[in-house]
Formats: C-alpha cells, structure tokens, sequence
C-alpha cells in the first residue's frame, strides 16, 4: 500500500458471480460494496479485470465520478453517462464496448474477475467512453485510498 493512501475494503455478495452477473445471465454489473472512504473523498472510480482473457490487465469494465457511498448498486445501465440508479461516468472496456461485461468462460473453466476501487479527491474530466490508460492518466495525483476484491465464475 502506498503511504497515505487510505486502505478501502472492497466486498462483493459472494466470492463466486452469481449468473445475473455473467453473460449466461442478464450480465448486470455487479453490486460492490465499500468501506474506508473518508470525507476528503470526492468520487470513485472502479477497474473490474478479467486476467484469463487474453493480457494480463484484460478490463471488463471502467466506471468514474461515483459519489463516494459504502454501495455501488447492481445493474448500472451501459451507457457513457449514467444518472440511475446512481450518477456516474463509464469508459470502453477491451471488448470494445461501454459499461460492465461480465464473464463467459468457455465451458468447463473457471474465471476470475478483479475489481479495484479508488477513493479520488476529485471528480475527474473525462469523456464518456475513454479507455482504461485514459483513466489512469487522469487519476494520476488524486488517489486517496484503493482497495480490491474478486470472484470467480465457472461454467
């Protein structure tokens, strides 16, 4: 953990997807659940990966500018500028679409997703729709606290 970077712990409702979450489902984005924010917490920015597809940082989904709260509700709508059920701002995931796309492994594997959540001291200037390194360059110098978890999924 970086000094002065406030430890967020980041939940989900279980360690496996359930199928509402995944494409042999409504492929929702999942719920996330965060603690550790503290009041110089502005927004935060989610990073869901997908490490079995191929690339080690393979995303799956990129969401910004949430207003810090302890839950970030399942079902966010795909589209660049979000105002339900919460205010928010997504980028294209390396599938080359906006917003949450959950796994699809093929039959008989088991894959995982990574989901990192980043207490930022702003809302950040950003185009829906940008990239993930688009992303990480603008959340350069605002981070103010981070925190992960995962699931799997398996089919």
């Amino acid at each position: 953990m970086t000094p002065g970077v406030a430890k967020l712990v980041v939940s989900l409702r279980s360690a496996e997807l359930p199928i509402w979450n995944t494409c042999d489902g409504a492929d929702l984005s999942p719920e996330l659940r965060v603690r550790g924010l503290t009041d110089e917490m502005r927004s935060m920015a989610v990073f869901a990966l997908n490490p079995f597809e191929p690339g080690c940082s393979f995303t799956t989904w990129i969401i910004w500018n949430l207003l810090p709260s302890p839950l970030i509700p399942e079902g966010i709508p795909t589209q660049g500028v979000v105002t339900a059920p919460v205010n928010a701002v997504q980028g294209t995931n390396d599938y080359g679409s906006i917003g949450w796309r959950g796994p699809c492994p093929p039959q008989g594997e088991t894959h995982r997703c990574i989901f990192k959540v980043y207490g930022l001291d702003a809302m950040l200037d950003l185009t829906p729709g940008a990239g993930k390194h688009d992303l990480i360059d603008a959340m350069r110098g605002h981070v103010l606290g981070f925190g992960e978890t995962a699931a799997m999924y398996s089919r």
